[in-house]
């Protein structure tokens, strides 16, 4: 059974536990030892964030929600070729800049979506999503769902009757997905049956969910500004339109790094007074170092 104690103090909500510190820290929950227990699902407080980990002796795993957007979006795109529905029904990924470029590199080589960059926030995340007749979205955090829309599901009814077996079952997947997920917001409980459904359905273990693709190391800054609203940027937030000297110095910080895997951005913060950055590379080393130039390069220009 579930041992439950009130502690009397919400203050400890979240503290060291939950999705975010989990995904953010790179740490497992306070107190869970080192043990070869299949997958742990943690959610946070108000369970609408849900990210997965595993623990060996050898360390942590993180699952995080980039890698169940890919999950699911695998799913319903192999249930839409095997409805030959492919052509017809739009399926769309919606990510912000900050998604991992694996799992975005992975989703294009492999045909199953090309993602839609939106700034960052679920308003825009969830409002851009319902273009699609699917359209997924989970920030890395694990804060997402999928959307289904009135014309897919009337697409999908009389197809739960149909003649051949495997289209007939793929219609009632989908159809029950639709059901499971929870379209208004993110809900870690039916995101967490979700999940353990399509990795039983697609038949993978948590070794081959992992190996798909691999994360790129990722390192994220913020420099303390005066004045952060003095650098705007494009819509998506990955390139600052002012001052353009910033974006000059961001591209040509990215290019030295001589790395194909390499990217960077940078963003005023909405929530304090700073400029945030995020660089991305092959190796943890070219992420830190791309970084901490470009938090140089803000520093400098702002001056």
């Amino acid at each position: 059974g579930i041992n439950a104690e009130y502690m009397g103090n919400y203050q400890l909500l979240n503290k060291e536990c939950g999705a975010d510190y989990v995904q953010k820290e790179l740490k497992p929950p306070r107190d869970i030892p080192p043990t070869n227990q299949p997958k742990f699902a943690c959610l946070d407080g108000d369970a609408d964030r849900i990210v997965y980990f595993t623990m060996s002796t050898q360390g942590m795993k993180l699952y995080d929600g980039d890698r169940i957007m890919v999950l699911l979006c695998a799913f319903i795109r192999k249930q839409l070729d095997i409805l030959q529905l492919s052509d017809s029904i739009k399926l769309g990924v919606v990510q912000t800049a900050y998604a991992n470029g694996g799992s975005t590199s992975y989703l294009i080589k492999n045909n199953i979506a090309v993602p839609d960059c939106v700034p960052t926030g679920v308003k825009h995340l969830h409002h851009r999503a319902k273009n699609y007749d699917v359209g997924l979205y989970f920030e890395a955090n694990g804060h997402g769902t999928a959307l289904f829309s009135s014309r897919f599901i009337e697409i999908l009814k009389p197809l739960c009757d149909d003649g051949d077996a495997n289209r007939k079952q793929a219609a009632i997947r989908l159809l029950s997905l639709s059901r499971l997920l929870n379209p208004a917001v993110g809900d870690a409980i039916a995101d967490m049956l979700a999940i353990e459904a399509c990795l039983y359905l697609m038949g993978w273990d948590v070794e081959t969910w992992m190996s798909i693709y691999p994360d790129l190391p990722s390192r994220q800054l913020k420099v303390k500004v005066e004045n952060p609203s003095r650098v705007k940027t494009v819509w998506d937030e990955t390139k600052v339109t002012e001052p353009i000297q910033l974006q000059e110095k961001v591209d040509q910080l990215i290019k030295d790094v001589n790395d194909s895997y390499a990217r960077g951005f940078v963003r005023p913060s909405g929530t304090e007074p700073a400029v945030r950055v995020y660089a991305e590379a092959s190796t943890r080393e070219k992420a830190d170092h791309l970084a901490e130039l470009m938090k140089q390069a803000i520093s400098s220009v702002l001056a």
